[in-house]
């Protein structure tokens, strides 16, 4: 095929915005993420939340980095995800604007994103995927094209698990599904594209991609502050398998997260998990048929305990 026969390909794609055939191996069509989870108490405090509103939680993410989590905090987190079998997804560290980087913090060199700039910052995000999954995490969120080469390298060398999920990042700047068929290529599982994704563009991300989505149906200011509630049907239709992201818009910027805005941690968290309510309302009314994953269930990315981790690693 030539690229021209690949645009013309996806062009046709996105005209025609068809239902996705694909599902995730459980048979659901879509799962609920809860992002900006920072540290455990706000990850008990989005559990209750979810139980209290019948919210299926399947998995949460963080932004404020393993760098800044001590081991009893990346303890809790495995202990609540292991327990109620919830995905864990942590994001690692350092990264550009948080490591001294000029460039990064000028008008025109924010397209570095949160990469890291050195290999010093490079080798200490990797670190971070080590120590994390040492103490059971098994899903991580990336920013970075060399950091993900470098966790396929490590997962197929045995110094990361093998089944250690790999999530690209909403910060990356996934523009259109060339680009992402590379990070697959590379070894990344589930990608979060830009919230203000079309559906017709949305379908041709499916016809090039058997990859999990990442979508974000209320996104964050920092990210457009988009409320896409209106078109949750559609997403999934052509989306699936989706994670449907739950942010909040008008939010106070919570990273780097810690005891100072445990408050703003919780109670934002909590109201997460009730866009989370409002949202899935809306996909009943517009797409009845839609199957969420079960929840309870082991599957890629909940964490394991520690003393199961360490004799995964013996034994391998």
């Amino acid at each position: 095929m030539t690229a021209r026969d690949h645009l013309n390909r996806l062009a046709s794609a996105a005209a025609a915005a068809a239902s996705s055939s694909h599902h995730f191996p459980d048979d659901g069509d879509y799962r609920v993420e809860i992002p900006s989870v920072e540290g455990p108490d706000a990850f008990a405090a989005v559990i209750a939340r979810a139980d209290e509103l019948g919210v299926p939680l399947h998995r949460i993410s963080q932004g404020s980095g393993i760098t800044l989590l001590r081991d009893d905090d990346l303890t809790g987190y495995v202990e609540l995800g292991a327990g109620r079998a919830i995905e864990v997804c942590l994001f690692v560290g350092p990264r550009a604007p948080w490591n001294g980087s000029a460039l990064s913090l000028a008008p025109d060199g924010k397209q570095l994103g949160w990469r890291h700039t050195t290999i010093a910052t490079l080798r200490a995000a990797y670190d971070d995927v080590v120590r994390a999954t040492e103490l059971g995490i098994r899903s991580v969120l990336v920013a970075d094209e060399g950091l993900a080469a470098l966790v396929a390298e490590g997962r197929a060398a045995g110094e990361l698990p093998s089944d250690l999920v790999v999530k690209a990042s909403a910060v990356m700047g996934l523009a259109n599904p060339v680009g992402c068929r590379v990070l697959t290529d590379l070894g990344v599982d589930t990608l979060n594209i830009g919230g203000d994704t079309p559906i017709g563009e949305l379908a041709a991300f499916r016809a090039e991609l058997d990859t999990i989505l990442d979508l974000y149906v209320e996104g964050p200011d920092g990210l457009g502050g988009f409320l896409r509630y209106h078109d949750i049907g559609e997403i999934v239709r052509v989306a699936a398998p989706v994670h449907l992201k739950f942010g909040l818009r008008n939010a106070p910027n919570i990273y780097p997260s810690g005891d100072h805005l445990e408050a703003a941690a919780v109670s934002s968290g909590r109201e997460r998990v009730r866009r989370a309510a409002i949202g899935l309302e809306h996909l009943a009314r517009q797409r009845p048929d839609a199957v969420a994953s079960p929840t309870g269930q082991a599957r890629p990315g909940v964490p394991v305990p520690a003393s199961q981790s360490l004799a995964r690693a013996e034994g391998s």
